[in-house]
């Protein structure tokens, strides 16, 4: 009874998932596409931030300095001229006595005593504000900013490059699963012809009419029937925690998929036209940014070597210096400015980096011209195998029609004594061999089917139209 309720509950625990739920779990579950995101969100952050350069720069600036350092000077004493209003003059004038050489001697004078002044450091305080703001930088900020937003559309297609591996492996493994459990079916199948034949000759041996020999025969094709069920059934959990890691559920999770005949049943559609066409493809695409990119970044070479100039402004408060027990310093000021610098000789360094750049984007010229050529190759290759694979679905399907067909007139000529059991075991032999091969086309053609379709960059969509 306790078994029972086991058994119930581990039949509530599965689910059965379709074709279709498996994508759409590990489009939301996986790790691989769930990096590539960050590493997009991370991106978009990045290009905020070379936005930015855009803009002025401004900053508080603050600083407090208390030092014990002083000093001291004296300031020399001497006669000081007394003036006088002149009329004549119609202003004041000292009052000298011109000498017959032409110097002067003071008339009246006041005495002006030596002074000596105390300057203390102290408390220092200077704060302000400042701008910064780039007027032109040779192209350097609009480049860099051009460069981020190609690195955030890589990004995106990035995570919908991961998404179509992502799917392609998900589909490969569901496909698998399937296949596993359909190879129980065959394994089962098979098991239960020979258990039907096992009846058939226990019977006639009881009887006289079979030797025991005969009956080890039948004996020895269903051990290795119920060894061929263990071996499918290690292959479909294996299948099946292999599904689980890439839709995101923990690997001993108890699932299973649909009726596999309708999934892996032969080609629905004739095959597209033999145009060779990767336009489509992400990598193409990814390809295309990439000799973009470099395109840019020969531009910022560039803008290294080409003159600057920027527009600089603030206010700044000072309050410090202590000179004979006064305050020295006490007030603020504004300043503007701009600042201009002109590269005028690195002994040829700009010029090498620029055709180091230049360098750079024809290689990723060639790259792109020759990853292309492999991407056409690659689409080929496709189609040639979803062919052969459509042609291996029709070819399996006739001899698994002529197997069956050819076990039934075994079955019959056995029963009326006009074949051998050893040729009767043989036939269901030949059957079993070929409803696995069947099976086998099958799935082989739906695998073709979907790296075809990731050949021709549709992965994405079918998905979406599924």
């Amino acid at each position: 009874m306790i078994g029972l309720l086991l058994q119930m509950c581990v039949a509530v625990e599965a689910q059965t998932l379709s074709w279709q739920q498996c994508r759409e779990m590990a489009l939301q579950n996986n790790k691989e596409i769930t990096k590539a995101k960050t590493q997009m969100d991370q991106i978009a952050s990045d290009v905020e931030s070379y936005k930015s350069n855009f803009y002025p720069r401004i900053s508080i600036i603050a600083t407090d300095i208390y030092s014990t350092g002083k000093g001291n000077f004296t300031l020399e004493g001497g006669h000081l001229p007394i003036y006088s209003y002149s009329e004549a003059a119609g202003s004041y004038v000292p009052n000298v006595i011109v000498n017959p050489d032409g110097s002067y001697t003071l008339s009246q004078y006041a005495d002006f005593p030596s002074q000596k002044l105390d300057l203390k450091v102290k408390n220092v305080f200077m704060g302000g504000i400042m701008l910064n703001q780039p007027l032109y930088m040779g192209g350097k900020i609009t480049t860099a900013y051009e460069m981020s937003k190609i690195g955030q559309r890589m990004a995106e297609l990035n995570v919908a490059l991961t998404e179509d591996d992502i799917i392609v492996k998900t589909d490969e493994a569901y496909i698998l699963v399937i296949k596993a459990k359909e190879m129980i079916q065959v394994a089962q199948k098979y098991k239960a012809l020979l258990d039907e034949l096992m009846k058939n000759v226990d019977s006639a041996f009881r009887h006289g009419l079979k030797t025991r020999n005969d009956k080890m025969k039948v004996q020895v094709k269903l051990n290795e029937a119920e060894l061929n069920i263990t071996k499918a059934e290690n292959a479909f959990r294996l299948a099946k925690m292999n599904l689980c890691h890439y839709i995101g559920l923990p690997i001993t999770s108890d699932i299973d998929v649909e009726a596999g005949e309708a999934i892996i049943s032969g080609p629905q559609e004739s095959i597209a036209s033999n145009e060779i066409d990767v336009s489509n493809r992400l990598e193409h695409k990814l390809l295309e940014m990439q000799v973009e990119m470099a395109k840019n970044q020969v531009r910022l070479t560039k803008s290294d070597y080409m003159p600057n100039v920027v527009l600089t402004g603030g206010y700044t408060y000072t309050n410090g210096l202590e000179l004979a027990g006064k305050r020295l310093i006490n007030g603020g000021q504004a300043t503007v400015g701009v600042g201009v610098k002109v590269p005028i000789l690195n002994f040829g360094e700009g010029s090498s980096k620029v055709r180091s750049a230049k360098a750079k984007q024809q290689i990723a010229q060639l790259e792109q011209e020759d990853m292309t050529e492999k991407m056409m190759l690659e689409q080929q290759q496709a189609r040639n195998n979803l062919e052969e694979a459509a042609k291996e679905v029709e070819l399996t399907k006739n001899a698994f029609d002529q197997a069956e067909e050819n076990v039934k007139l075994s079955r019959q000529q056995y029963e009326v004594g006009y074949e051998t059991l050893s040729d009767h075991l043989e036939s269901q032999a030949i059957w079993q061999k070929a409803y696995a091969d069947r099976v086998d086309a099958n799935c082989q053609y739906r695998l073709a089917q979907v790296k075809y379709q990731k050949s021709l960059g549709q992965i994405s969509n079918s998905v979406k139209h599924q």
